[in-house]
């Protein structure tokens, strides 16, 4: 079969593109304003990848194009459609699908799919639990929206029975508004967290709590749902009707609970002591995603001692706290936070990491996301960026005042309109033995490399 894939350089669709590659297809796509590491992840796969959405693409004449929910019936100012390529799709009456429903019917049949969903959380959680079942011997499948450094890659097909898969509750496509989790129809549901997000689709809380209920209908009745006990929201999820069984974890009371440092901690397994994890991650939100990750791992036969074992030597993944470089005696990390409790989050973690007299945190970030973009969180900003010395927005593109919303912290908080105006303000404030946390769900203009290179000038 071969398959064209429209917003192939997206983590989800590009995930799609390794596995249809690997699986035996030919796969092209096309895409624009792409950046790594999932343009270079296609290019070394060998997979044709074309620039922009033109209709001269129609040659390709694949037996089905595959559309990610980057595209749309959008115009652009002078009437000209935004993907003129989708216009002649539909024109010609072509076969078309999404990404999720290709991979539910050519990838996850028959498969034992672990899915893992929240709001935070996800792309960490499924590497994690993906690195336990191949420890294990499983010999998973899976598709994560990032790069697991355990593997070197994003996705697999794997020859176990076990497919991991990182559940986003985003829709599929212009054509179908479902979110995407609904196609994978698990047996293991992973319920991480869930707050508002995606203010670009979703009116409220409520909408995506659902969306998330959507999900959990679909899991059988011999299947398991996981979830955060701590969460009042997916309390309010498992409410509305529940027909599998329910773990819980973090909670006092969950069935997996942890204690010690999130560093070095003990698992417990309703009260008994079942396994122990001594890794390299920090943070509260890393020791609750390594709950949940052996709480799933359990539900296919892998213990939780051995779990808890094999997280030990787990890696992260690409864009979790990335060390980037260290220049002039500053260290430059990379990190995919973008929604304000992820930000905070990521912070809280470094703060404990580092402890006292550790060196200074400077936050650097972009509100990218549509969600960011729309300002429906900018009052939760001074909050996320409590745990920095010192704060730096790249304001560019933004249709509110970022200045205005991080007034709360007087001259701890910088804003710059371009990227290089904020490198200048970095380097300017930067001293040895500081961390500078580079911020952002997209390329940030390629942010860490510059800053590393005024600092080695300064």
């Amino acid at each position: 079969m071969h398959i064209h894939i429209l917003g192939i350089c997206g983590t989800f669709m590009g995930g799609v593109a390794a596995l249809a590659r690997e699986a035996g297809h030919k796969v092209t796509g096309c895409d624009a304003g792409v950046y790594p590491p999932m343009s270079d992840q296609l290019r070394e796969l060998g997979i044709e990848l074309v620039e922009g959405y033109g209709a001269d693409q129609m040659a390709f004449n694949p037996d089905v194009w595959v559309i990610g929910n980057v595209v749309s019936r959008a115009r652009q100012p002078d009437g000209r459609p935004r993907y003129p390529l989708m216009e002649a799709i539909l024109e010609s009456g072509a076969r078309y699908t999404s990404g999720p429903q290709w991979l539910a019917e050519h990838v996850l049949q028959g498969r034992h799919v672990l899915a893992v969903a929240g709001t935070h959380g996800k792309t960490t959680t499924t590497s994690m639990l993906t690195w336990v079942l191949e420890q294990a011997g499983l010999q998973p499948g899976f598709l994560v929206g990032g790069v697991p450094l355990n593997f070197g890659r994003s996705a697999r097909l794997g020859s176990g029975k076990c497919f991991v898969i990182e559940a986003d509750e985003y829709d599929t496509a212009f054509f179908d508004k479902r979110s995407k989790f609904v196609h994978y129809r698990p047996r293991t549901a992973v319920l991480n967290n869930l707050e508002f997000d995606h203010a670009d689709i979703f009116d409220d809380l409520a909408a995506i709590e659902r969306q998330f209920h959507h999900l959990v209908r679909t899991v059988p009745a011999s299947g398991r749902v996981v979830v955060n006990g701590v969460e009042e929201s997916l309390d309010r999820v498992l409410h509305q009707g529940c027909w599998s069984e329910v773990r819980s974890f973090g909670a006092a009371v969950s069935d997996f609970t942890a204690e010690g440092d999130p560093s070095t901690f003990d698992v417990l397994q309703r009260g008994e002591r079942v396994g122990r994890v001594a890794w390299d991650l920090s943070g509260t939100h890393n020791q609750l995603n390594a709950l949940a990750a052996i709480a799933a791992a359990d539900h296919v036969g892998v213990s939780p001692a051995k779990a808890a074992e094999a997280l030990g030597s787990f890696q992260n993944v690409r864009r979790r706290m990335e060390l980037r470089g260290e220049s002039g005696g500053v260290k430059v990390y990379d990190d995919f936070a973008h929604h304000p409790t992820a930000i905070r989050t990521t912070l809280d973690g470094l703060r404990r990491k580092l402890g006292t007299g550790g060196g200074r945190i400077l936050a650097v970030f972009e509100p990218r996301s549509n969600t960011m973009k729309l300002g429906a969180m900018k009052a939760q900003l001074p909050w996320s960026l409590e745990q920095a010395e010192l704060s730096f927005c790249h304001s560019g593109g933004l249709g509110w005042d970022a200045r205005e919303a991080l007034a709360p912290l007087g001259d701890k908080a910088q804003v710059g309109d371009t990227i290089d105006e904020v490198v200048r303000q970095v380097v300017a404030a930067a001293r040895t033995g500081d961390h500078v946390v580079c911020m952002s769900n997209g390329g940030f203009g390629g942010i860490h490399e510059r800053l590393l290179e005024a600092l080695a000038k300064r």
